[in-house]
């Protein structure tokens, strides 16, 4: 039932179309997020972790990193087990945002939409984001690849990695399942922020 459950949640959340009605279903799922991607095998804060450990060449407690979509918090504790400590977070959803601040985790959290505002980042920061490949997010996937590489035109981000991961999760419908595996693929992002260049004098 908690496999059932879940499915219907995700399936709920991919099936708004409309930004204000898909952020509201995130609202209203926070409180059992964890236990349904628990039901699905949810594998993308373990590979977040694992990729940005692997892209960043100093100590991890140097590193300061940004969350985006960071949810509950779950890809700060894999961080956090693997000795990051500056970690900030952003999130649309308001729900979200209040059980990630209940890990103690980041240094700091704020409401903000990929995309619609500028994201709050340091110089020489990496910024991290992971999403699912299934059918009915290929919209959303789409969307948040635009974004990305306007950020990337624009001189703000700098790409280090985007990986695809077939083992993802477990898919919640035959439709959605890659190749009939019964798991749905993913993609996670690591950026770097661009340093600041000074203006020329003259």
């Amino acid at each position: 039932m908690a496999l059932a459950g879940a499915a219907a949640r995700v399936a709920a959340v991919h099936g708004a179309a409309e930004l204000p009605e898909r952020l509201r279903l995130y609202d209203s799922w926070a409180a059992c997020y964890e236990q349904d991607v628990a039901a699905l095998q949810y594998r993308a804060p373990h590979l977040a972790a694992a990729s940005l450990a692997n892209a960043f060449p100093g100590p991890p407690a140097g590193a300061r990193l940004l969350d985006v979509a960071c949810g509950t918090g779950l890809v700060a504790r894999e961080l956090h087990r693997r000795g990051f400590r500056c970690l900030h977070g952003v999130d649309g959803s308001a729900g979200m945002l209040e059980r990630a601040r209940s890990t103690g985790l980041y240094r700091e959290l704020r409401q903000c939409v990929l995309g619609q505002e500028p994201l709050p980042a340091p110089a020489g920061g990496f910024l991290c984001l992971t999403t699912r490949s299934n059918p009915s997010n290929l919209q959303y996937k789409a969307e948040l690849e635009a974004v990305l590489e306007r950020l990337e035109r624009q001189g703000a981000w700098q790409k280090v990695l985007a990986q695809e991961v077939d083992c993802w999760e477990k898919a919640t419908s035959e439709e959605e399942s890659t190749q009939g595996t019964g798991y749905i693929s993913g993609v996670v992002y690591i950026y770097r922020k661009c340093p600041m260049l000074p203006l020329e004098e003259g």
